[in-house]
C-alpha cells in the first residue's frame, strides 16, 4: 500500500491535537503530503436564534470563525508539522463527517488520522469520528481519547 496523502481533520480541540505526533510519525515515515482540514459547521441549517438573523449574520460568523481558524491552523502546523514533508491546509463549510469524506475522496487520500472524539462529544465515540468510519473509502487510523 502506498501512502502518498494523510488527512488531519481537525476541530482545533486539544482531543484532536493528540492525532498530531500520529500525523508527523507517518508522514515522515511513507514521505507522505500531510492535509489539515478544518469544517465550519454551517449555521444556516440549525434552528432559529432569537431575533433577526440573517444570511449577512451567518456570513459575519462564518468569515469570523475562517480567520480564527486559520490562524490557529497555521500555529499548529508551524509549532508541529515544520519537519514534515509538506503540509496543506484547508477550511471548508458544511457538515463535519461529509465535508471530511468528500474531501478524502477529491484529493485521493490514501490515509485518515482522527481521534475518537473532538470539542463537544462526552461520549467515548464521537459522532463526527463514528460517520467518518462507517463511510469512508480510505484507511483510518483512530487515536483513542480517554
Amino acid at each position: 500500500m502506498e501512502i502518498k496523502r494523510i488527512l488531519w481533520p481537525t476541530d482545533l480541540s486539544g482531543n484532536a491535537e493528540k492525532a498530531i505526533p500520529f500525523v508527523e510519525s507517518f508522514a515522515k515515515k511513507y514521505h507522505a503530503e500531510i492535509y489539515v482540514l478544518y469544517v465550519i459547521e454551517e449555521l444556516a441549517h440549525h434552528e432559529p436564534w432569537y431575533g433577526e438573523f440573517d444570511d449577512s449574520h451567518i456570513k459575519k460568523i462564518h468569515e469570523w470563525e475562517e480567520k480564527q481558524a486559520g490562524k490557529r491552523l497555521d500555529q499548529l502546523c508551524e509549532e508541529h508539522l515544520e519537519g514534515c514533508p509538506l503540509y496543506l491546509k484547508e477550511i471548508a463549510i458544511g457538515d463535519p463527517a461529509e465535508e471530511i469524506l468528500k474531501f478524502i475522496k477529491k484529493r485521493k487520500i490514501n490515509m485518515v488520522v482522527m481521534t475518537t472524539r473532538g470539542r463537544t462529544s462526552r461520549f467515548a465515540f464521537g459522532s463526527v469520528t463514528e460517520r467518518v468510519l462507517k463511510n469512508v473509502t480510505a484507511p483510518v487510523t483512530v487515536i483513542p481519547i480517554i
